[in-house]
């Protein structure tokens, strides 16, 4: 989840910045004034769309170091074993190249992949992670963000991000032309939305229509979390992705029946339920970024070699 958040939210900054820098600049004012020409919107709207998806996507491998405080791992030093590790398995997945390998700090038992290409990409672990789950435990979380990279997620993420700005950004500005034109009645004449109305209102709605992307986003993040379950599975067996999912599930049971308080209650299962590790029932389930544990279990269980 850290992967996907990481990216939605280096996204959205980018998608404010544009359309900040646009409205400054008189692009949307221009677009507005040229009437219905919803071709050349949707036209603009794509090429802003994509330009912050693809930005977002060159940054991540920078963004996550700094944000998560990643401590990249040498071959020949501390935790060694954890890079010769990832290394094997990526050679065995046929990355082209070999993976950064990183470390940070947090109780979480999280791993997060991430990066422009399967030639440029980074794999790290909580200290969490390292400290609660068994060898083969591990090997399965490995081996599951190595499949992340090998089948190109990043990357198919980033397109399908692009577009889903793309109707964001064209959307939220069809519908500040619509109000405007409501509120001028007809008459070019009379006063429509202002600068800064125009403005705060676009940002609204992207707000708005970007939770509403978060629909078709989540369906796509939990069907590559499968598939990297399965790609684990390939690499080191289909047991030991089963029994880490197993440790997260009962990691993630004993975090909520252990809870001694309302605010430990919200506070720690929160702190889980934002990796969406153990995923979601009803409504949630549409914007979850990951199938629930048990389901992904039931899944493997399945896989045939």
């Amino acid at each position: 989840m850290k992967r996907w958040v990481l990216f939605f939210a280096m996204n959205m900054i980018f998608m404010i910045t544009i359309t900040t820098i646009c409205h400054l600049l008189g692009i949307d004012v221009y677009l507005h004034d040229i009437g219905q020409n919803y071709t050349s919107l949707f036209i603009f709207c794509a090429i802003w769309g994509f330009a912050g998806s693809f930005l977002s996507l060159f940054c991540s491998k920078w963004m996550a170091k700094r944000m998560m405080g990643v401590e990249i791992l040498e071959e020949n030093g501390p935790h060694s074993n954890l890079v010769h590790r990832v290394h094997a398995m990526a050679k065995k997945a046929g990355l082209p190249k070999m993976p950064e390998v990183g470390i940070y700090e947090s109780r979480d038992l999280n791993a997060f992949a991430t990066g422009p290409s399967r030639s440029n990409s980074l794999v790290a672990v909580s200290t969490g992670l390292l400290h609660n789950m068994r060898e083969d435990e591990l090997d399965g979380v490995l081996a599951h963000e190595v499949a992340h990279i090998a089948n190109g997620d990043m990357v198919t993420m980033t397109l399908l991000q692009g577009v889903m700005n793309t109707f964001v950004m064209f959307f939220a500005r069809v519908a500040v032309m619509i109000i405007d034109n409501a509120m001028r009645g007809g008459d070019d004449r009379r006063g429509g939305l202002g600068f800064f109305a125009q403005f705060m209102l676009i940002q609204f709605f992207q707000v708005i229509f970007g939770f509403l992307a978060m629909i078709p986003l989540g369906w796509f993040s939990r069907y590559r979390e499968y598939r990297a379950d399965a790609g684990s599975a390939k690499l080191v067996g289909p047991h030991k992705m089963i029994a880490a999912l197993q440790k997260l599930k009962i990691h993630y049971e004993a975090v909520v029946s252990n809870a001694q308080n309302r605010e430990e209650m919200a506070r720690e299962p929160q702190g889980l339920a934002a990796m969406k590790i153990s995923g979601k029932r009803g409504f949630l389930a549409l914007i979850s970024t990951h199938p629930p544990l048990e389901d992904r279990i039931a899944a493997l269980k399945g896989v045939r070699l």
